[in-house]
């Protein structure tokens, strides 16, 4: 049996750099920071005062004020964002011939527990009977996708992938497999986040792994520098609609991208930190690229993890070199954090639109805020400016807490 090709044919992005692909990839290509001082929130009591937060953001403008209130912030993302994908993809939901045919498979690591955090605080302001009724239908990650569902009338399968900062790369992954198997036609898919709240940020913030730049938001994340002091924290969400790509293209469909090939592993070996050696995540690579049937040399730009932290940016330096060996340094690798921080469970969908976007352009994401050259990190990061650069097959890497290593290998048609 001959393996399906499985492609692109909506995005929808929501970001600190705008609402709309659109919006977003004029961000990218300008090199601008979506990074600023936190506002969602007093973050007086907490070390960390930065962001990536999405300023003033009025959900409805697209939603009515009947849903807002039933939902939280994630869920108001992922409406907004797979709305504006299906429309990208022109497919019908209305026809059940389509409706019936499509799953979601949504990525958050958060989920709702700011909704749940934010309940918790009336419970010691006023009491525990006096929250929010919907506060149990905003708890659990599979939140986002019944809400999508319901909204978009997909009754298809329905269900969360919630494996820490992988989730929505990934969520894609899992996509691919229902895609593959026959079980849907179609499938929406990618990840939202909205974990802007003062115990979220407390937590990652104890652990040491966020930036403390609180004078300078705008340089704060600075991937692959050696001034580096950890990653700042972004909210958001990105959405693709996947298809088989003869039906796409008998539909008359715009196709963006084809996925060629998804590896996934875990470390087994630390909650935070990554396995100093990268065996795992150099075999999620491997796995990628035999499935995609490619040789490491046949790609020609890599989308970091590029988190900002000391310890990621100088493995995942490692893990290329060692993959790709004296082709590493002639592929132009970038971290898209660097402008828009780390959206936990969405930064995989996120930044592969980044990817996508200038994939079809022939320009490359910068790495902004690179001036410090660091020894362990000695690869081209595209420093500073979006570089016109023509490229067809491109590699996303996401890793995540308790070791896990997402890569996708994606290709232009």
């Amino acid at each position: 049996m001959s393996k399906k090709r499985i492609v692109i044919t909506g995005i929808g992005a929501t970001t600190p750099l705008g609402i709309g692909k659109e919006a977003f990839w004029k961000g990218i290509e300008g090199g601008k920071s979506g990074i600023s001082s936190l506002e969602i929130f007093d973050p007086a009591r907490v070390p960390v005062k930065i962001a990536g937060e999405i300023k003033n953001f009025d959900p409805s403008k697209w939603l009515d004020s009947k849903l807002i209130r039933r939902i939280d912030r994630n869920t108001q993302f992922a409406l907004i964002t797979s709305r504006e994908a299906v429309v990208e993809s022109g497919l019908d939901l209305k026809d059940p011939l389509i409706s019936s045919r499509m799953g979601i498979v949504m990525g958050t690591a958060i989920g709702g527990n700011r909704y749940m955090l934010d309940q918790d605080a009336v419970i010691h302001k006023r009491g525990p009977m006096k929250i929010s009724p919907y506060t149990v239908l905003n708890s659990f990650p599979d939140a986002c996708a019944a809400q999508i569902a319901i909204d978009l009338g997909i009754t298809g399968p329905s269900f969360a992938v919630s494996t820490a900062c992988s989730s929505a790369l990934d969520a894609i992954g899992v996509s691919l497999d229902l895609l593959e198997s026959g079980r849907v036609d179609y499938v929406l898919t990618g990840g939202s986040e909205a974990p802007l709240c003062e115990p979220i940020v407390a937590a990652f913030a104890i652990v040491r792994a966020l930036s403390t730049n609180n004078e300078n938001p705008q340089t704060a994340s600075r991937p692959f520098d050696e001034t580096r002091d950890g990653f700042v924290m972004g909210e958001g969400a990105g959405m693709f609609v996947f298809e088989e790509y003869e039906h796409a293209k008998a539909r008359g469909a715009k196709i963006y991208a084809e996925i060629l090939g998804h590896g996934m592993t875990c470390d087994a070996h630390h909650i935070t930190a990554p396995e100093p050696e990268g065996k795992e995540a150099i075999r999620a690579i491997g796995m990628a690229l035999e499935k995609a049937n490619i040789s490491p040399e046949q790609i020609d730009y890599i989308n970091a993890h590029g988190t900002s932290t000391p310890l990621n940016d100088k493995t995942e330096t490692l893990i290329i070199k060692k993959v790709f060996g004296n082709h590493a340094k002639k592929i132009p690798v970038s971290s898209v954090k660097s402008m828009i921080g780390h959206l936990i469970g969405a930064s995989g969908a996120v930044e592969l639109i980044a990817s996508i976007l200038g994939m079809h352009k022939g320009i490359v994401p910068p790495t902004i805020n690179y001036k410090t050259p660091d020894p362990d990190c000695d690869l081209d990061y595209v420093p500073n400016q979006a570089r016109p650069h023509k490229f067809n097959t491109l590699m996303k890497n996401s890793f995540g807490f308790g070791g896990k290593n997402s890569i996708l290998i994606v290709r232009k048609i």
